[in-house]
């Protein structure tokens, strides 16, 4: 076959959302161009796969359509994903591959693996590459990444605590259906037959916060125009990576005016640390008007290392975000002041890059309100002065290796239930 890359679409979307819909309309229309799909479903039978050989040109038995169940595609099966799309470039002549993940992926590492192929630390080879030493990149090239979400039920979603299982690891249903928003470069609002025109303007609103450089695509019954999706040209693995709303926010926080809709955002910044008790209490009645939030802080007693907090809906987490550069050694210290002299201008002399940003994104949220609790939740002049240890500190304790980074969606990450 030609060594000219095959372009590939990656579907992501929650459990119900209609990716299956929309990848059958997909190969329905597009009869011009020879389309190889390869699904993944997380049961050992894979039904996904068995209703696209139902309801299109290709059969079960079709090398063109690859099955991987019994996993999942962004864990797990990404050794096999690799394996599979290798096999497949080099027995078949194919336009186009569209990749259906299971509804309890996250698009992220997915499309890391598919840029990286083999080259990353976590991934053994298999059996396959070591024989074969076949690059799966210099095959394909990750050209659109969807999202596919059900308007019907997107708040229900959005709010929701229930853990889906992949392999031996909870996923929270909001927070799963926010990290697959935050990582599109197209968002298909799917089964807006079923809401009001008011309904999906909200949605929309808040989508376009989270997600603000993904086109938004309405969509009934998965119909959508295959040049939407197909060989876009659209996905940029730097800007996918760092698109998330909260990092625009955070670069760049806008006004805090009304927007149409009730969907606000606004930055908390702090010199003085939350006071662990008080910051706990907080976040155990944070309150539901906030959506979104994700940010570092700094707590009293915890001068080494700064943690961060990621707000999904119902769901909070805290996790390490690394070292603060004033708790470096000396000679580490001056030297990243020395390559980072932007550092100056908010370093403070006695607390050095200690302090808090976080951002805050909601539905009609009250500003002000929030932000004097969060302000009442840091230190007052006299506690600034006090024995810092004495204060009872109910968050999680992390050990932090020295040559550890903080990465986005550190596995170590633990659910906040600071009351129980």
């Amino acid at each position: 076959m030609s060594r000219e890359t095959i372009p590939v679409t990656v579907l992501s979307g929650n459990l119900g959302a209609g990716k299956t819909t929309v990848l059958n309309s997909l190969l329905q229309a597009r009869t011009d161009l020879d389309i190889a799909v390869l699904v993944n479903d997380m049961g050992e039978v894979n039904v996904d796969a068995e209703r696209v050989a139902e309801h299109s040109d290709i059969s079960g038995e079709d090398e063109d359509l690859i099955e991987l169940s019994n996993g999942c595609i962004c864990c797990e099966l990404r050794g096999d994903l690799l394996d599979a799309l290798a096999k497949l470039a080099r027995t078949r002549e194919f336009d186009q591959l569209v990749i259906e993940s299971t509804g309890v992926a996250e698009p992220l590492p997915v499309a890391q693996t598919l840029t990286m192929g083999f080259d990353q630390s976590d991934l053994d080879p298999t059996e396959f590459y070591e024989e074969t030493g076949v690059e799966v990149m210099d095959y394909y090239e990750l050209d659109t990444t969807v999202t596919v979400v059900d308007a019907h039920q997107f708040w229900t979603a959005f709010d929701s605590t229930e853990s889906l299982m992949d392999g031996d690891t909870k996923k929270e249903l909001g927070t799963l259906l926010v990290e697959q928003i935050e990582f599109c470069d197209v968002l298909l609002l799917n089964k807006c037959d079923l809401v009001d025109e008011a309904t999906l303007d909200e949605i929309e609103e808040m989508i376009g916060v989270l997600q603000p450089r993904a086109e938004i695509i309405r969509t009934e019954h998965g119909a959508v125009d295959p040049d939407e999706i197909l060989g876009t040209g659209r996905f940029d693995f730097e800007a996918a990576s760092q698109s998330a709303g909260w990092l625009q926010e955070l670069r760049e926080p806008h006004a805090s005016a009304e927007e149409e809709h009730g969907v606000t955002s606004f930055v908390f910044e702090s010199r003085w640390p939350f006071h662990p008790e008080r910051f706990a209490d907080l976040l155990d009645e944070f309150p539901t008007s906030v959506v979104r939030s994700k940010g570092h802080f700094w707590l009293a007693g915890r001068e080494e290392t700064a943690l961060g907090v990621d707000v999904a809906g119902q769901s909070i987490r805290i996790a390490p975000a690394g070292e603060w550069i004033a708790a470096l050694p000396a000679d580490e210290r001056e030297a990243t002041l020395e390559a980072n002299p932007e550092l100056a201008e908010v370093w403070d002399e006695q607390w050095g890059d200690r302090g808090t940003r976080l951002v805050l994104i909601g539905t009609e949220m009250d500003h002000e309100e929030i932000h004097e609790a969060l302000d009442a939740a840091t230190l007052t002049d006299d506690e600034m002065a006090a024995d810092w240890t004495a204060f009872e500190d109910r968050f999680p304790r992390f050990e932090l290796e020295p040559e550890d980074e903080p990465v986005e969606n550190e596995t170590s990450a633990e659910e906040v239930g600071l009351a129980d």
